[in-house]
């Protein structure tokens, strides 16, 4: 790593190991807190690890709720970063559970879609897909919806120690293929594993960089 990755990283980790405190929930628009600093999303299928990737990201146990429920997440979460709050993750209700209501679904994908358009601040989503299963049609559907609102997105990948390296290289490359499919994607992907904080770093570099876009 050259020296000025290097020193960009040690940003990244010196922010992400301090001060993050939970900011509020929000279940509508009109609960969204004042677009004071630049925002950072993350969105994902329900179980596909999203709030232990929070949590290995802030170096946290439980700032993150996980749950064995889907679609226990039903609001747009808000974590400040740094004190001062230099910006904020944005951990977003899990998509594609079977058993919710077909009205809460609606519910949550015009949430998501509203603050997707509207929210001058979000700077990036980073929508997480599980290396297990690969790219589905439901994330197909929000790849879409963030294509048409034309926020910049990237694809991570979960879990990556759940299966084997072969199957992880196929699904990875699987991942880009599709990324460059897409108009508002990033051409290449994060391999992460929460459990072995595998791409972890990479992936606190990136989010400081989408921050000073």
């Amino acid at each position: 790593m050259d020296e000025p990755a290097s020193a960009y990283l040690a940003e990244a980790n010196r922010l992400f190991s301090g001060s993050v405190t939970f900011l509020k929930s929000a279940p509508a628009l009109e609960f969204l807190p004042a677009p004071t600093v630049p925002e950072i999303a993350f969105a994902g299928r329900s179980n596909v690890g999203k709030s232990s990737l929070l949590n290995a990201l802030v170096g946290r146990r439980a700032i993150a709720r996980t749950s064995v429920t889907p679609g226990r997440t039903q609001e747009l979460n808000f974590f400040e970063v740094g004190d001062p709050a230099v910006f904020r993750v944005v951990d977003m209700p899990g998509y594609g559970f079977a058993k919710a209501p077909k009205d809460v679904v609606k519910k949550w994908r015009f949430l998501i879609n509203d603050y997707l358009r509207g929210r001058q601040v979000l700077k990036r989503t980073l929508v997480l897909i599980d290396s297990r299963h690969g790219i589905k049609p439901v994330d197909l559907d929000v790849l879409k919806m963030l294509d048409e609102a034309a926020v910049s997105y990237r694809l991570v990948l979960t879990k990556a120690d759940k299966i084997k390296a072969s199957e992880l290289e196929a699904v990875a490359d699987a991942t880009r293929i599709e990324a460059r499919k897409h108009a508002a994607a990033f051409p290449d992907v994060i391999v992460t594993s929460s459990e072995k904080r595998m791409g972890i770093d990479e992936l606190r570099g990136f989010v400081l960089d989408s921050v000073n876009t």
